[in-house]
């Protein structure tokens, strides 16, 4: 028994550093990895992208960032700025620590326990979650702050097929 115990705790071990890469896709549900968006009105979107678990926080803003540009120059525009910015945590990270307290009667005799327990995350960690309200625009780029030229953030983010 001691023989297979071993390795299984040596491989559980090993799938609780393993976390899943993240892709450029769409999200497949609520807390799933990826983007999602929705139009708040012509020319203004609010796009949001989460990460997997252990994803960079680059990496997190210029998939937000590259599903802004997509939109932009699907509808027609050249240029999008961005009027809002969040970037936030999402899920728990950390181990835990539980006690819990028991106790039974049977007949003249009772019994009384305490248990501890602790606990370790096998996702990984927390995921980050990135959301852009996007104004989008036709024309030359204005020169003001936080103004993207569509097609150039394709170009630079898309990763080459």
């Amino acid at each position: 028994m001691k023989r297979l115990l071993l390795p299984a705790l040596a491989a559980l071990s090993l799938a609780a550093c393993a976390t899943a890469p993240t892709h450029f896709q769409p999200a497949g549900g609520r807390d799933a990895v990826g983007f999602s968006d929705t139009r708040i009105e012509p020319g203004r979107y609010r796009v949001t992208f989460q990460g997997g678990p252990g994803a960079p926080a680059g990496q997190v803003q210029d998939y937000a960032l590259l599903r802004a540009a997509d939109l932009a120059v699907a509808d027609g525009y050249d240029w999008f700025r961005i009027t809002d910015r969040i970037t936030r945590q999402n899920g728990y990270g950390g181990s835990s620590l539980s006690v819990g307290f028991g106790g039974m009667s049977f007949g003249r005799h009772s019994a009384t326990s305490v248990g501890v327990g602790t606990g370790v995350p096998l996702s990984g960690g927390p995921s980050l979650v990135t959301s852009l309200e996007v104004l989008m625009g036709k024309g030359p780029k204005p020169a003001d702050g936080d103004v993207y030229d569509a097609r150039g953030v394709q170009r630079s983010i898309r990763a080459p097929a």
